[in-house]
């Protein structure tokens, strides 16, 4: 494409946008790289201080004598078991236990900490309010 065309385009047109951004596009300080950052930090005097906290380190296990494949085919058939919900969980694990202590007559609904109901939300992810809880 000659300079005119692409000046007139661009004027038409405005700017390429779909163009694959490089390092050539950018300011000569630019340096695109792979978006990866740098395992240490550039001082003032133009030093660069390696720190081994940010160097990434793979922990790769021993995989002989594995018989799994990396690999699941797409015409695999799906799998039987229903999926996994709260509901089912409860039923499944706390709601034995709080029947067989009802039953034996020690079940105290004060004491809902044996059973792994928490008082408070303090350091979960999502806490539960009162609106968040099952009716």
């Amino acid at each position: 494409m000659g300079v005119l065309s692409a000046l007139a385009r661009g004027l038409v047109r405005g700017a390429d946008r779909t163009a694959e951004f490089t390092s050539k596009r950018g300011a000569r300080t630019h340096n695109k790289g792979r978006t990866a950052r740098p395992p240490g930090l550039r001082l003032a005097s133009s030093k660069f201080v390696t720190i081994p906290a940010m160097i990434p380190e793979f922990v790769v296990p021993n995989l002989e004598g594995f018989k799994l494949k990396p690999y699941v085919s797409y015409r695999t058939p799906d799998g039987t078991d229903p999926p996994l919900t709260a509901e089912s969980l409860f039923a499944e694990v706390v709601a034995p236990q709080i029947k067989k202590d009802f039953e034996e007559g020690t079940f105290d609904k004060n004491q809902l900490e044996k059973y792994g109901f928490e008082k408070t939300q303090e350091g979960k992810l999502f806490k539960l309010y009162p609106k968040n809880f099952v009716r």
